[in-house]
């Protein structure tokens, strides 16, 4: 949009009896522009759209905020609004279907579409509110500030544990097989076991996913500093019921 006295200027322009197409060429405006400056100078007030409040399915944006602090961001767009861009791997053909499903049940008629990266896609979609659904959006990397749930989003998480759960595996997780051997009689046998690990380099964002875990009754280890494991044989089954391994 062009300040006020960006459009004085052409039009003093053509009031000295240049030709659009001359002004245009030299101030880079295009004639449509400055044509319509003749008729109104002062810019139109922008039109803004009312906020559309909160999420519009609960379930589905406990799901969508687990994916997005694992492994989404919010960016402004040069005119106006935000892209809430979620990455997701090409390996996994199903959670890019549920990650779009989750954005268009969190806001209804909005539209989503994904942009093929090496190895990736971004399942993107725009809005003027995405930062007020996501607060947790700011300057930097998630892992260098302060990360908290606003109290009607933890009551959503505390409503919808396991979307939360799954959101945050499925960005940030996975299952896999681990295996060890053991004495069987007197013979040293290979015994195989599943595994989930949850990974993340913000603290605060551990502590979300530990602290749900506790809330689901799964025991977990931390593994390291940015690492979660879990691995008894009940709580693996629990995953397993509500979770599941990425598809």
């Amino acid at each position: 949009m062009y300040d006020v006295s960006t459009r004085k200027r052409a039009l003093a322009l053509v009031a000295q009896g240049r030709s659009l197409n001359s002004v245009s060429r030299q101030t880079g405006i295009s004639r449509a522009a400055i044509r319509s400056w003749q008729q109104r100078i002062e810019p139109l007030p922008r039109m803004t759209s009312p906020d559309p409040g909160p999420p519009a399915d609960d379930q589905a944006y406990a799901y969508l905020l687990g994916l997005y602090l694992g492994d989404g961001c919010i960016s402004a767009h040069p005119r106006g609004g935000y892209h809430l861009r979620i990455a997701c791997a090409d390996a996994w053909p199903g959670l890019i279907q549920e990650c779009r499903e989750a954005i268009t049940k969190v806001r209804p008629g909005i539209g989503v579409y994904a942009l093929q990266k090496e190895g990736y896609r971004m399942v993107t979609s725009y809005s003027r509110h995405w930062p007020s659904l996501f607060p947790q959006h700011g300057p930097g990397k998630k892992h260098e500030r302060s990360i908290a749930l606003a109290p009607w989003q933890q009551a959503i998480v505390d409503a919808h544990p396991w979307e939360f759960i799954r959101g945050l595996i499925h960005s940030d997780g996975c299952r896999i097989t681990n295996w060890t051997t053991r004495l069987v009689g007197s013979e040293r046998k290979r015994y195989e076991y599943p595994r989930y690990f949850f990974t993340n380099l913000s603290g605060d964002i551990i502590r979300l996913f530990t602290d749900t875990l506790d809330h689901v009754g799964v025991d977990w280890k931390q593994a390291n500093k940015r690492n979660i494991s879990i691995a008894r044989k009940a709580s693996v089954t629990l995953l397993d019921t509500h979770v599941g391994p990425k598809h």
